[in-house]
């Protein structure tokens, strides 16, 4: 029997873990019924990817696919998943682990970020001359993370009308939103989006509304909207199924698990992971420095809005 284990980030708010177990129940109805499928969190719920593993062992699988539920590729998905995949093929040498990617970078997220963008009263066709929108994104210590994001928001910019869009960070990492906001702000904006990339809500999430209202009360003269995170929106089941495919046909194009890198890392970094991420990974980095960057060069797409 062939296996999909799902594995979701985990969250401390049990909203944001139900919303996991309500989105994986959709895919089983996307998916094979001769496959299992089963449900995981990384940390602050369980069952943990131990047990869900076990639990695949258990009812027969001698195959396990395991799927993040993970927009971008950090550490979580490059060294932690693949940590606990080394542990279970230790003690399950006769099964078979296939390791699927994360999200990254999928067409069909631009068709959820247009989506969330209408229901929050967007015109995308004609948007206001004077309109921002901030891609907001949680933010980490991987580099390579962080930089997907801006490659995201370049990609959004282009396949909409707007001539404003900004990447921001709710912690970890500059710009803060609050610097996003303040970017917009001097460029001319007299109205910010603000897009969550979020698969579900959360901590994070909730915080972000208050700071919505906080940003409100502060630039009065200024009209902000709050677009909806991911959730359980279709196409988000259709870049999973994707995943689930591609595992399943042997061509995940990315995958860590015999990474040389992660290997020598694993070295130095304790795969058993219990530290706070669920908030802002329980720390902020304010930088003195000005990052300068000017997103949009192009003539007809001015960073100023006039």
């Amino acid at each position: 029997m062939e296996a999909v284990l799902f594995i979701g980030h985990g969250s401390r708010d049990f909203e944001g873990n139900e919303e996991v177990r309500q989105f994986v129940e959709k895919m089983r109805t996307l998916l094979p019924e001769t496959l299992l499928v089963e449900t995981s969190f990384l940390e602050f719920e369980r069952p943990t990817i131990a047990d869900g593993i076990d639990t695949c062992i258990e009812k027969g699988a001698h195959h396990i696919i395991l799927i993040p539920i993970m927009l971008l590729p950090a550490g979580h998905s490059k060294i932690h998943i693949p940590g606990a995949i080394d542990e279970a093929r230790e003690k399950y040498p006769n099964t078979k682990f296939t390791y699927g990617r994360p999200i990254g970078i999928h067409e069909e997220t631009f068709e959820i970020l247009n989506t969330r963008l209408k229901e929050s009263g967007e015109n995308l066709e004609s948007p206001g001359e004077e309109t921002a929108v901030i891609l907001l994104g949680r933010g980490g210590s991987d580099a390579d993370a962080n930089s997907e994001l801006y490659k995201i928001t370049r990609l959004l910019w282009e396949k909409t009308n707007y001539k404003l869009v900004e990447t921001s960070f709710m912690g970890v990492t500059d710009p803060l939103i609050e610097q996003g906001v303040e970017r917009c702000i001097k460029l001319g904006a007299k109205k910010i989006v603000v897009l969550p990339y979020f698969l579900f809500t959360g901590i994070l999430i909730k915080r972000l509304e208050k700071l919505v209202e906080g940003f409100k009360e502060k630039y009065p003269e200024v009209e902000f909207k709050l677009a909806q995170y991911f959730g359980l929106h279709p196409k988000l089941q259709t870049i999973l199924k994707d995943r689930v495919e591609e595992a399943l046909e042997g061509e995940v194009k990315m995958n860590c698990d015999t990474c040389l890198y992660r290997i020598e890392a694993m070295e130095h970094i304790d795969h058993h992971h219990h530290h706070d991420h669920d908030n802002d990974h329980g720390h902020h980095h304010h930088h003195d420095h000005e990052h300068g960057h000017r997103h949009h060069e192009d003539d007809e797409k001015a960073g100023v809005l006039k």
